[in-house]
């Protein structure tokens, strides 16, 4: 049956409440520090206030993820491939006719909404390489599967790439890593191409920070200074003037001010936090306005309630992700499990990767932090991502 009726089957249409609770916390944990890092605005009426626009993008994902839930999603994925394709298309649309801001091409202006396709190309990828990886254990064993799995990345890797986006890039590799090895690739293959991407990353690292400007793998100026801060590295090269090492000084004071000051915000919340609302960096302007809602949201919550309300949205992602890892164990059918772990993998990525980048583990790459930054793409493949492990989970016994 492609469509349950969930009133009819009420054994088999019970929800995963870890899941529903965590999610619901995390939503009302981000309208509350969205609203305290970006409100106050008496001149924008309170429909437009980014707390207002972000409570529409929680109803409409969770009307989204719903409508995910209702569908089975072994009907889904018969339109894995229709998806990816799609997703590709609106990658290359986005290259040619996507609205620019801070440098990269990475939104489709839709009016009222801005369309980010490298976050529903995320979802598009768990679903191509959950249809393609459930096929007979034999067939997974062969190095021609094993090589086409890692073909069906490159092509979203290096469009989302040329946006640039590096970040949403890198999160389709341990995306890719961590359902073949659920499928049943074989662990040598896997193991190979780890060591092969390391080689890949520290080798671009060297070569950001040491090589001649003419031997420079070719990246955006923000992405180098980003690296370029995250190690501590002089943004002058050797042979520059003392006027370009001016520049160069004041250049990285000015691209290291976010971390430094997200890091101070972290720091200074100390064990119970300053109170909602009482957060100095963002009063005083010293944590951007631009990036205290998206990017930085972490580092608002920790200043405003401390180690223990830091405490408390980690505990949330945990229950999240352990009832991903759940539901994946109970699925009935390799697709179940491959989808659920996909989407485990995507989601921690990006809380690892946000949350590392405010307190300066990470560079910084502007991933949002799932379901509290503020961002429609974000919040409506978040919250359908959520709804695909509820889907499995709701149809694990039929």
């Amino acid at each position: 049956m492609i469509m349950n009726d969930l009133s009819l089957n009420p054994k088999r249409a019970r929800l995963d409440w870890s899941l529903v609770l965590s999610l619901v916390g995390l939503m009302l944990v981000g309208l509350a520090f969205i609203f305290s890092a970006k409100s106050g605005n008496e001149a924008v009426a309170w429909y437009n206030q980014f707390y207002a626009r972000q409570l529409i993008w929680y109803v409409g994902g969770t009307i989204a993820a719903v409508a995910v839930c209702l569908i089975d999603y072994r009907y889904l994925s018969r339109y894995a491939v229709l998806a990816y394709w799609l997703s590709i298309v609106l990658l290359i649309a986005v290259l040619f006719f996507g609205s620019t801001a801070g440098g990269a091409r990475r939104w489709i202006d839709l009016g009222m909404f801005k369309l980010q396709p490298s976050e529903f190309a995320k979802l598009a990828y768990i679903f191509i390489m959950g249809h393609f990886l459930s096929r007979p254990v034999g067939e997974l064993k062969t190095p021609m599967v094993f090589l086409k799995a890692i073909g069906l990345a490159v092509l979203p890797f290096i469009l989302i790439l040329k946006e640039p986006d590096l970040g949403s890039a890198l999160v389709l590799i341990p995306i890719a890593l961590t359902m073949m090895l659920v499928g049943g690739i074989p662990a040598r293959y896997i193991v190979r191409s780890v060591g092969a991407a390391s080689l890949l990353i520290v080798f671009m690292v060297i070569n950001v920070l040491y090589a001649p400007e003419r031997w420079r793998i070719p990246l955006e100026d923000y992405q180098r200074h980003r690296l370029l801060v995250y190690f501590g590295k002089d943004f002058a090269p050797a042979n520059a003037t003392p006027e370009q090492r001016r520049r160069a000084r004041e250049l990285q004071r000015e691209r290291s001010h976010q971390i430094e000051q997200a890091l101070i915000s972290v720091g200074s919340g100390g064990v119970t936090g300053k109170g909602w609302r009482q957060g100095q960096q963002i009063a005083l302007g010293y944590l951007p306005p631009g990036a205290s809602h998206n990017d930085f949201i972490f580092s608002v919550i920790a200043e405003e309630k401390g180690f223990l309300g830091s405490l408390v949205v980690l505990s949330l992602y945990t229950v999240l992700l352990l009832s991903g890892v759940r539901i994946a164990g109970q699925a009935r059918d390799p697709l179940g499990k491959l989808l659920a772990m996909g989407v485990v993998a995507l989601l921690f990525s990006h809380v690892f990767v946000n949350i590392g980048m405010n307190i300066r583990l990470m560079p910084v790459t502007g991933i949002p932090l799932p379901l509290l930054s503020y961002g429609g793409s974000s919040v409506l493949c978040s919250l359908i991502a959520a709804g695909i492990l509820q889907n499995i989970h709701l149809h694990h016994r039929t």
